[in-house]
């Protein structure tokens, strides 16, 4: 089973995903919005992918505020992580910073919450699952 894990600092938000992941997508799931633990379990290729908030509020790394972006470079620049899509999740649905986002941050995907196409969320992640052939 493939695991998904959501790095949100909103807990109703990360239930949601969950929800919509376990029952639709048939996905197993993890959540933290620790940045350790975020770069552990992505290390140690315990998730498949992973759903990265923007703007995690209380989320810190070595001493410095970090958010979404800036885990998901770190995750992009090391050659052990740098395989594992990420998908941005922003309530900032502006267009502009669509690409900004994707571009400064290395990211594989983009998507804006609140989720209203359920089916289309789990669509979407699916689509950037790697599939069995390539672990």
């Amino acid at each position: 089973m493939k695991t998904v894990l959501i790095v949100e600092d909103d807990l109703i938000n990360a239930r949601v995903f969950s929800k919509i992941l376990s029952k639709r997508g048939g996905l197993g799931v993890k959540h933290t919005e620790n940045v350790e633990e975020v770069i552990k379990i992505a290390q140690s290729g315990e998730a498949d992918l992973i759903l990265m908030d923007v703007s995690l509020s209380r989320s810190v790394y070595q001493g410095k505020s970090v958010d979404g972006i800036k885990i998901t470079q770190m995750l992009k620049s090391d050659p052990k992580t740098a395989n594992l899509p990420v998908i941005l999740v922003t309530a900032h649905a502006m267009e502009g910073d669509r690409e900004n986002f994707l571009k400064q941050s290395g990211a594989d995907g983009y998507i804006s919450k609140p989720v209203v196409d359920h089916q289309q969320f789990v669509d979407q992640i699916l689509a950037l699952l790697p599939t069995d052939g390539q672990s």
